[in-house]
């Protein structure tokens, strides 16, 4: 079969299907699952400075077209994460850290006092105040988040964007000015369910954000976007739930991907995606290089 290997935001991976941030990286146990079932890496649920209980329930909602989650960043805070690190690492894939944080010091406290293979930076939750999108819809935070953890870190740094802007180039062209190694696009989009019922608002915070099928046309555009406006790697997330998403991803322009909604199908899903994107190449004749960006090539 053809190679999957990639070198992508300054981290070698054996394939470019990566485990996205939030859905199973609340224990070592379970990022170290994700990688010995074929996940390229493995990224953390998100860590803030100190512990966070997050908001109060209903938390997730199954809607017709995905899921809303308003989970609120809880987290036992990145003191209390680097023992579940190592247990990851177990996995013999690289290890993200999300990390999340109100300020550029605080970002940058974090990444000095964890150890990871990379970070991600949580620029772009929708439904956590003072914290994701609230600072990473404006480009000079963007810039200043990234060149502080640019600078206390010695790994990879990856920004995740939000897709709540509008314009995402001008957010991932900060992130590039700042030093980003990669950008990650997209995090969920703002959305939220009211019981007609009761009236009530479904989510305990009311709005939350809307993750799978239903936004990967989203997701699409901002990675052919950002891919064709920057000169860092893009690692493509949002609504992939196959192989055929994943080309079509990287298609767009995207190095890698990274899949969270579609693992309710189990851990499976990664080796489904690998050998079927595999096959794909070998019979298109490709290889992954030739593959990414191919959509932006022909337009």
């Amino acid at each position: 079969m053809s190679s999957l290997t990639v070198h992508a935001g300054g981290l070698d991976l054996q394939n470019p299907v990566l485990l996205a941030a939030g859905i199973l990286g609340t224990t070592g146990a379970s990022l170290r699952r994700a990688a010995l079932a074929g996940a390229g890496g493995v990224v953390t649920k998100s860590l803030g400075s100190v512990p966070r209980e997050g908001h109060h329930g209903p938390t997730v909602v199954a809607v017709e077209c995905g899921l809303l989650n308003a989970m609120g960043l809880p987290n036992p805070s990145y003191r209390n994460f680097q023992e579940e690190i190592e247990i990851a690492r177990k996995g013999g894939r690289p290890v993200i850290a999300s990390i999340f944080g109100s300020s550029a010091r605080e970002f940058s406290q974090i990444a000095r006092g964890l150890k990871a293979d990379a970070f991600e930076l949580n620029l772009s939750c929708p439904h956590a105040e003072k914290y994701g999108s609230e600072l990473g819809r404006y480009p000079e935070m963007v810039e200043s988040v990234t060149g502080a953890v640019k600078a206390a870190a010695d790994v990879p740094v990856w920004v995740k964007l939000t897709p709540n802007t509008a314009d995402i180039l001008e957010l991932g062209l900060a992130a590039q000015r700042g030093g980003a190694d990669a950008v990650v696009a997209i995090n969920t989009l703002k959305a939220m369910a009211i019981d007609i019922e009761t009236g009530y608002p479904i989510l305990g915070n009311r709005f939350g954000g809307l993750s799978g099928r239903a936004i990967k046309p989203v997701a699409v555009r901002c990675v052919y976007d950002l891919a064709a406006g920057l000169d860092i790697p893009v690692i493509g997330v949002g609504g992939i739930t196959s192989w055929e998403d994943t080309v079509e991803m990287i298609l767009a322009g995207a190095s890698a991907v990274q899949v969270g909604t579609a693992l309710q199908r189990g851990y499976g899903i990664f080796e489904e995606i690998t050998v079927g994107l595999a096959r794909y190449l070998e019979r298109k004749s490709l290889t992954l290089e030739e593959l990414r960006g191919l959509a932006g090539r022909r337009s």
